[in-house]
């Protein structure tokens, strides 16, 4: 038998398990702020506002501002680099505002969704390259956690394994760097909801992806309990003519967990997948109350369905930041509560909107 291989200390593992496990403190989850320069700017222009650095601020700054008791509901936000560097209308880093409420900073790390030669429009993501100092800069700079995003698409030929295979490995390989750099990795292998697949064959895919994606992270030697997942819920595809309850949704999504993901892991943080932000939290609930065995916290890493109904109370306009602000206290309340399987619905008015974005990109 070859020696086992420890790449970190006991004080290490100690550090981003306490890391991981303050992140999904019960009743609290994750506030994705991590859009892209070019995706912030879609949501900015569907309220009118240009997309310029100091408009980006504003709109961070109005997140990030919001009274401390968010906190409650809110324990870590996921940043993109310009936003981890800017400050408040103050002056106060952004980092600091964040770790004053109490709430941990994290940092996206990927460079963005490549295609995969050799496959059926498949994709990869970048990033590995230098990511060891950047990581390094981050955590020295106050980054507790880290976000890295691989997409895998339902069509009638793919996932292959091809893709299946490389985003894990790409994922892994991130995690160790993370690990050893002392950020808790956010590993998210996201299947689009892009398509007209069931209930049954999104539960099968991702079962699929789910376990490439822990033989990936077992090969390199990843400590579980510092870690996060950060997968779809099992939907049907946006295109599917059956539309699923809530209480369906949620035994297809634990069966698939427990089917794959070891109860070492210390946090499943779901992505929204262009779920109207009602339905994510009406879906995360049932997840939360379903009966099945759930050895893992099960809350929300969420972009869209924290931020849609904000966006639209602000407007662009300083006035509206109360009102905006308050949305974002509503949204973030219904999600604690669905996180510990207590949302019963109607928090907020914009909330039914559908948030789908075919071929989703940060």
């Amino acid at each position: 038998m070859p020696k086992f291989y420890q790449y970190l200390t006991p004080a290490q593992e100690d550090e981003l398990r306490q890391i991981a496990n303050a992140i999904v403190a019960p009743g609290k989850g994750i506030l994705a702020a991590d859009e892209s320069t070019g995706s912030i700017g879609k949501r900015l222009a569907g309220i009118n506002v240009e997309n310029t650095e100091e408009n980006r601020r504003r709109y961070r700054d109005l997140l990030f501002s919001t009274d401390k008791a968010v906190a409650e509901n809110i324990s870590g936000v996921i940043m993109f680099h310009e936003t981890f560097y800017q400050k408040n209308k103050d002056g106060v880093p952004f980092t600091k505002v964040l770790q004053d409420k109490g709430i941990i900073p994290g940092i996206k790390v990927d460079k963005g969704i490549v295609p995969l030669m050799g496959t059926d429009n498949e994709c990869t993501t970048q990033g590995l390259d230098g990511l060891g100092e950047r990581c390094a800069q981050y955590k020295k700079d106050g980054a507790q956690f880290a976000k890295w995003r691989c997409v895998l698409k339902i069509q009638s030929h793919t996932p292959s394994y091809q893709a299946m295979i490389e985003n894990a490995n790409v994922l892994a390989r991130y995690a160790m760097i993370c690990q050893q750099n002392g950020l808790v990795p956010i590993v998210e292998p996201e299947v689009l909801p892009d398509g007209t697949h069931d209930l049954a064959e999104a539960q099968k895919v991702t079962e699929q992806v789910l376990a490439f994606q822990y033989k990936a992270l077992a090969d390199h030697h990843i400590f579980l309990e510092g870690t996060l997942l950060k997968p779809n819920m099992v939907t049907a595809g946006q295109s599917c003519p059956t539309k699923n309850t809530a209480a369906e949704i949620a035994k297809a999504t634990v069966t698939a967990l427990s089917r794959a993901v070891p109860p070492a892991v210390t946090g499943i943080t779901f992505l929204s997948g262009g779920q109207s932000e009602e339905d994510a939290s009406l879906n995360l609930s049932a997840i939360n109350a379903y009966p099945g065995r759930k050895p893992w916290a099960l809350t929300f890493s969420y972009g869209r369905a924290l931020q849609a109904s904000v966006l639209k109370a602000w407007g662009g306009k300083d006035e509206n930041i109360k009102a905006a602000q308050a949305e974002l206290m509503a949204r973030a309340k219904a999600n604690g509560q669905a996180a510990i399987g207590q949302y019963k619905g109607g928090a907020g008015a914009a909330a039914g909107q559908s948030l789908f974005v075919a071929s989703h990109a940060y």
